[in-house]
């Protein structure tokens, strides 16, 4: 995970997870509608995930 990948997911969740699958968007964006903390927490799980 890049310093620049971080930010992003902190700044704009939905957008640091967009090449990881319509999926993992889609999760984060519903995390981010309940509340900006869980689609933080939520998109750096998805980014820590090793492939």
């Amino acid at each position: 995970m890049s310093f620049w990948r971080v930010l992003l997911a902190i700044v704009f969740p939905s957008l640091a997870v967009i090449d990881k699958g319509c999926g993992s968007v889609a999760i984060v964006a519903l995390l981010t509608c309940v509340g900006w903390v869980p689609g933080v927490i939520g998109a750096l799980v998805i980014l820590n995930k090793n492939n």
